[in-house]
């Protein structure tokens, strides 16, 4: 079987490189001789980290001759189809799935996070496009809701889960590996693990987390570790984190893979998360979070396992911040629903299982 994965790969954001190792895990899983290519910001990259055949997000010559040999075009998973961020990428994911139904390919969106979705132009041209593909799962009820408002009713639509949510937990020894490499032992004390991004209001924001941190480390005598999940951006934002603070505390400053970050997550005792897949990760490997949000789609994800953001980045507090971490590190428990996560990691493989059912003509 062969399909063409079009989503934002290859720009080292750990997030969406967990999404694309997930999706061909179970994918793999599903067919034995998948062959799959994906649409990459850097080919190589993504060839050597996935082992996959790759190509660049610009060729569009080469993409519509690997989209038309394809059996199915994946768009997904993430939140591709959004103009918030970027006005421009949403009308150029768009395009790739009309170029496939031009060609006469089969289309799904993957597990995608729809919207939030600005202007009148936007909103013909996702109305357009996605009423013409032949399925699509989304990864929250909110995007079910974002759907709906754009009157995109013709596909068959489904709400599973975001395909992280189907990695299986992993060995806390890489991340005990890469801490010990660093000087720092696991064994005695905890370890609060923060992963943060720059954001509209960082300023206030990264001032309010800073004196959260020095004072847990006064109250507690955690030891801080940032854990960068975007490849380098988080590493400068928790650099000039760092520097605002009093008390000493551990930025990586390397790329990890997503095994090791997972690792790495498990290793902590709380989890202070702004990105979205480092939420996700600590859910996956049972670790109490304080979630802090800049855009619904954290809010979408804390909601489907039962929780709710502590605030968001732009009038969080630090005492917020410090009161919602000491709690956690007494619970000693994810406060996630684990059934509501284990029916989450099922929903995230059903994605696969309905993609190759598409693919082969049995949907």
């Amino acid at each position: 079987m062969k399909i063409v994965i079009s989503g934002y790969y290859g720009s080292k954001n750990g997030g969406d490189e967990a999404m694309l190792a997930a999706m061909l895990e179970v994918l793999r899983e599903e067919v034995s001789d998948l062959q799959a290519t994906v649409i990459s910001l850097n080919p190589e990259y993504t060839k050597l980290r996935h082992k996959v055949d790759a190509v660049p997000l610009l060729d569009i010559w080469t993409i519509i001759k690997k989209i038309r040999a394809a059996d199915l075009l994946i768009s997904g998973g993430g939140s591709l189809l959004q103009n918030v961020t970027s006005g421009r990428s949403l009308y150029y994911y768009l395009a790739i799935i009309f170029f496939a139904l031009t060609s006469g390919r089969k289309v799904m969106l993957y597990a995608q996070g729809i919207g939030p979705i600005r202007g009148v132009l936007a909103h013909k041209f996702m109305n357009l496009i996605l009423n013409r593909v032949d399925l699509i799962t989304v990864r929250d009820r909110g995007s079910l809701e974002e759907l709906s408002r754009l009157k995109i009713t013709r596909p068959k639509i489904y709400c599973t889960a975001d395909p992280v949510l189907a990695i299986k937990p992993v060995p806390l020894e890489f991340g005990e590996n890469i801490l010990e490499h660093h000087g720092i032992k696991k064994s005695g004390g905890q370890f609060i693990g923060v992963a943060i991004r720059h954001w509209i209001g960082w300023g206030k924001f990264q001032s309010e987390l800073a004196e959260a941190l020095d004072r847990i480390i006064a109250a507690t005598g955690a030891k801080i570790v940032f854990i960068p999940m975007k490849f380098p951006e988080d590493i400068r934002s928790a650099v000039s984190t760092a520097e605002l603070m009093k008390e000493k505390c551990v930025v990586f400053e390397e790329e990890f893979s997503t095994q090791e970050i997972l690792s790495l997550v498990g290793c902590m005792d709380v989890l202070i998360g702004v990105r979205l897949h480092a939420l996700i990760f600590a859910g996956v490997m049972g670790v109490p979070m304080v979630g802090i949000s800049y855009d619904p789609k954290i809010e979408r994800f804390l909601d489907s396992v039962g929780e709710k953001p502590l605030g968001n980045m732009a009038d969080v507090t630090a005492a917020e911040i410090f009161d919602a971490t000491l709690k956690q590190l007494s619970t000693h428990k994810n406060p996630c629903d684990d059934k509501l996560l284990r029916e989450l990691g099922a929903l995230a493989r059903k994605n696969a299982k309905l993609a190759v059912e598409l693919a082969e003509g049995k949907s």
